[in-house]
């Protein structure tokens, strides 16, 4: 699985798409937390991690939201600059 992004700790990854299923979707890795998050309406869709982990990576995707689109269509994988 593409790691697609590092920051405070949070690992964002984008599995290859012959192993994943609809929606489009980022799995988050927070210490011994996992969760899978939408990229259309940024809602967590299984597992779960901190409020505030939630909120950074909300706020990292709204930012690149089209990017990890594009990604997931084209299977075209790439790191993304970290939230500073």
């Amino acid at each position: 699985m593409p790691e697609i992004c590092r920051f405070y700790g949070i690992i964002i990854r984008m599995f290859l798409i012959d192993r994943e299923h609809p929606p489009r979707h980022i799995h988050i890795k927070y210490g011994e937390y996992q969760a899978v998050m939408e990229l259309e309406n940024f809602n967590i869709i299984d597992g779960g991690i901190p409020r505030k982990c939630r909120q950074l990576v909300r706020e990292w995707a709204e930012l690149h939201q089209d990017e990890l689109i594009e990604m997931w269509d084209t299977q075209n994988f790439h790191s993304i600059a970290p939230l500073e």
